[in-house]
């Protein structure tokens, strides 16, 4: 099976280009696969093995991961290891004394990109997902230090594109895709909108109620420390407020200093 893209210059196998470029920058300890259950990370995993290159498979456990994707990887993907955090969505909220937003997003750093360090790193990320991956490189460094390198093997790659790569090798998805999920990463993710929040949250109750009683532990910890929370009277304001992914009244490092 190949996908075929027609250019000026002629037909282009992308699966053909995307193995050479696995082979081609192969490290002499192997690859760091970030893999993360998605059907970006399916496509890259099964490409890497195709190439025939040494590799380990990681996956960053955030402990807000739908159950459906934990499930999904634990029965598919055994081999993948699960690397758990030092610290809980729940915990990281009230020592930050906030949730987080789309302009602070500190989860990241510490839930997401973990791990990796002095390797090269292959991830499925790809042009088409946003505007700011658009401007990414198939091969760079890490802007963040850290010794790594990455390596985006599927970067111009569309999503049909990856589609028709999963049905041709019959590779098996998360359920979460046969019920409409585009993106199935952190439950309630504030980059996903406030409507599709709300559908989270209503999906997944039990996540919808921890991120509530991590906003009344942060509010209180935030008034223990002396800061100014009159743009809430509550955690459960704060809550509603960040549910309604709308910005604050004053500047968010106003509201959210990061000195912990």
């Amino acid at each position: 099976m190949t996908l075929r893209e027609d250019t000026l210059f002629g037909p282009v196998d992308k699966v053909a280009i995307a193995i050479e470029r696995i082979k081609t920058f192969e490290p002499e300890d192997g690859y760091y696969v970030a893999f993360s259950g998605g059907k970006d990370s399916e496509v890259v995993l099964d490409l890497i093995e195709r190439s025939g290159v040494k590799y380990d498979a990681h996956m960053n456990v955030t402990t807000v991961d739908p159950p459906e994707l934990m499930r999904f990887v634990r029965e598919q993907y055994p081999s993948v290891t699960l690397e758990r955090p030092e610290t809980s969505m729940y915990k990281l909220i009230v020592k930050k004394r906030y949730p987080p937003t789309r302009v602070v997003r500190y989860c990241c750093a510490y839930l997401k990109e973990r791990g990796g360090e002095g390797r090269r790193v292959v991830t499925g990320i790809r042009w088409q997902e946003s505007s700011r991956r658009a401007k990414r490189q198939y091969v760079e460094s890490c802007k963040y230090g850290r010794g790594k390198t990455y390596l985006h093997p599927i970067i111009d790659w569309s999503e049909d594109e990856v589609w028709e790569y999963i049905r041709a090798r019959g590779l098996p998805y998360c359920s979460l895709y046969d019920e409409g999920k585009t993106r199935i990463g952190c439950v309630m993710c504030p980059m996903i909108g406030a409507k599709r929040m709300r559908a989270d949250a209503e999906r997944w109750p039990k996540f919808a109620a921890m991120y509530r009683r991590a906003c009344n532990a942060s509010y209180e910890k935030a008034i223990a420390d002396g800061l100014d929370r009159k743009t809430w009277t509550c955690g459960d304001d704060m809550y509603e407020w960040w549910l309604s992914n709308r910005p604050a009244d004053r500047s968010e490092d106003e509201l959210f200093p990061l000195d912990n």
